[in-house]
C-alpha cells in the first residue's frame, strides 16, 4: 500500500503547509509589488502619461535583469541579503525572500503587457472627461486589464511552486526539500514520487482555479 510510508505522514503535510507558506507569502508580495512596477512601466514609456524615458529604461533594465537570472544563481547571490532580512539563510522564511525578488519582475511583466493591451480609445475617452491620471490608473487601466492581470498571476503561482521546490536544494524547507533529503539523497523512490504527485495536483488546482476566474471575470 502506497501510504506505508518510509517516514511519518505529519511531515509530509508540514512540507506541504511550508510550501503553501512560501508561495504564499511571496506570491503576495510579488503581487503587490509587481502591480505598481507594471503601472511604472507603462506610464513612464513613450506616450505615456509621465513619459520619462530615463526611469523607464533603468526600471526596465533592473526589471530584466533579476528576469534573466536563474533562480537558483539569484538564491545563492542573495544570501546576505537574506541573512539580512530573515536573520537565517535556510528555513521556510529565509526561501521567501529570494522567491518573492525572483517572482516580483517575473510577473510585472506580464501585468505590463496585460495593463498595455487595453483599449487606447478608452484611455482617450477617459482624457477627454477630464479624468486623473490616477483615475484613468485605477478605474481604466487596473479594472480593463484585470483579466489578464489575474492570468499572468496564475502562471506566477505556478512559477513559484516549481521555485519553492528547487530552493529545498539549499534546506528551504517544503516538499522540495522533503524529495531531496529523504528521496534524492536516501534513494527513496515511494518519497519522490508521492512529493512529485503532491506538486503536480498542486499546479492543478492553482491553474484550474485561476483559469476559472479569468473566465469569470470576462464574463461578467
Amino acid at each position: 500500500m502506497l501510504w506505508n510510508l518510509s517516514i511519518p505522514a505529519e511531515r509530509y503535510w508540514q512540507a506541504f503547509l511550508d510550501t503553501l507558506m512560501m508561495v504564499g507569502v511571496s506570491g503576495g508580495i510579488a503581487f503587490l509589488a509587481g502591480i505598481p512596477l507594471a503601472v511604472l512601466l507603462i506610464v513612464t514609456a513613450p506616450h505615456g502619461f509621465w513619459e520619462s524615458p530615463k526611469i523607464n529604461r533603468a526600471v526596465g533594465s533592473v526589471v530584466n535583469g533579476f528576469r534573466a537570472t536563474p533562480f537558483i544563481v539569484l538564491l545563492v547571490a542573495l544570501i546576505p541579503f537574506t541573512r539580512l532580512l530573515a536573520g537565517t539563510t535556510i528555513g521556510v522564511w529565509a526561501a521567501i525572500v529570494p522567491l518573492a525578488i525572483s517572482a516580483t519582475p517575473f510577473f510585472a511583466r506580464i501585468a505590463e503587457v496585460s495593463l498595455r493591451e487595453v483599449d487606447s480609445g478608452l484611455i482617450e475617452a477617459a482624457q477627454a472627461m477630464g479624468c486623473k491620471k490616477w483615475d484613468i490608473v485605477r478605474h481604466v487601466y487596473l479594472p480593463e486589464a484585470l483579466p489578464g492581470i489575474v492570468g499572468g498571476f496564475t502562471i506566477t503561482i505556478v512559477a513559484l511552486i516549481s521555485s519553492s521546490a528547487m530552493a529545498g536544494a539549499v534546506g528551504a524547507g517544503g516538499l522540495g526539500d522533503l524529495a531531496i533529503r529523504y528521496g534524492y539523497q536516501r534513494f527513496d523512490t515511494q518519497v519522490m514520487l508521492i512529493v512529485i504527485a503532491v506538486l503536480i495536483a498542486l499546479v492543478t488546482v492553482v491553474q484550474f482555479a485561476g483559469d476559472r476566474y479569468v473566465q469569470w471575470l470576462r464574463a461578467r
